[in-house]
């Protein structure tokens, strides 16, 4: 695994930068932007889908944080917004530790200019299917203590990974790794009551270069094996733990989200 990001390519979009736009970033170039305004124009709720999957994200971290948990591996963790997950947990818990991990050049760039002061925080250029090495990292073993509970985020990031024994084992090691009372979260898009509008988003990703891998509850299901399903178990992203009231129109969110216990 390199430690020095690849060049970046601002004519070739990527999934991070694309999701950047859809949540009004500016770390992002005018090719994510066309392909986020032509996603928009498939399906005008993907601006509010990027939010709410944020918003779940930020849910799951306070809870995390309400069960004691004080570290955070965050994999495919994209390009750091505004209220990302050191700043949402820190807010409870100021001694938490984070560390994000990514592919992608400009999130890893950016994020490595943004936390340069901060010891309780790190970004590793990683492949998130390539456990073993991410692990081995000096800034997850420096940060990360394997013998107390970690909440492993995956979050929007598994339906731009295609299924086989790869991803399989890459989650069991995760697993294997995780102490007792340690926490997976997961979040992913699915074509729930809109299959030809979500075949046309992932046309759209697939012909930018970022295959998008729609799957339905039974399989993501499947991605929680060997962890045990919090309440309320595998739901439409808006209907886990929701601050408020549960909106009444969840499906049109098309994702499912999911946080299980070790």
């Amino acid at each position: 695994m390199s430690t020095v990001p690849s060049p970046i390519d601002p004519n070739r979009p990527s999934a991070a930068r694309i999701y950047d736009a859809l949540l009004g970033g500016t770390h992002n170039f005018a090719a994510d932007r066309a392909v986020a305004s032509r996603a928009a124009e498939i399906l005008p709720e993907i601006p509010l889908i990027a939010r709410a999957n944020r918003d779940f994200l930020h849910r799951v971290v306070r809870y995390a944080t309400a069960r004691g948990i004080r570290q955070f591996l965050d994999l495919g963790s994209g390009i750091p917004t505004e209220r990302n997950v050191h700043e949402v947990a820190r807010a409870e818990a100021p001694d938490t530790r984070v560390v994000y991990v990514d592919t992608d050049p400009t999130a890893v760039l950016y994020a490595r200019h943004m936390l340069d002061d901060d010891e309780q925080t790190a970004i590793v250029h990683g492949d998130l299917l390539d456990p073993a090495t991410v692990l081995a990292t000096p800034a997850v073993r420096g940060l990360l203590d394997p013998s107390r509970p970690v909440a492993v985020l995956l979050i929007a990031v598994l339906h731009f990974v295609p299924d086989g024994p790869e991803l399989d084992s890459a989650l069991h090691a995760y697993r294997a790794a995780a102490a007792p009372g340690s926490l997976l979260a997961i979040s992913h898009a699915t074509a729930c009551g809109s299959p030809e509008l979500t075949a046309r988003i992932a046309e759209l990703y697939g012909r930018s270069g970022t295959p998008l891998v729609l799957r339905d509850a039974d399989r993501v299901a499947e991605f929680f094996d060997g962890w045990e399903l919090v309440e309320p178990g595998l739901v439409l992203g808006p209907l886990w733990r929701p601050d408020g009231d549960p909106v009444s129109d969840a499906e049109r969110f098309l994702t499912l989200a999911g946080v299980a216990s070790r």
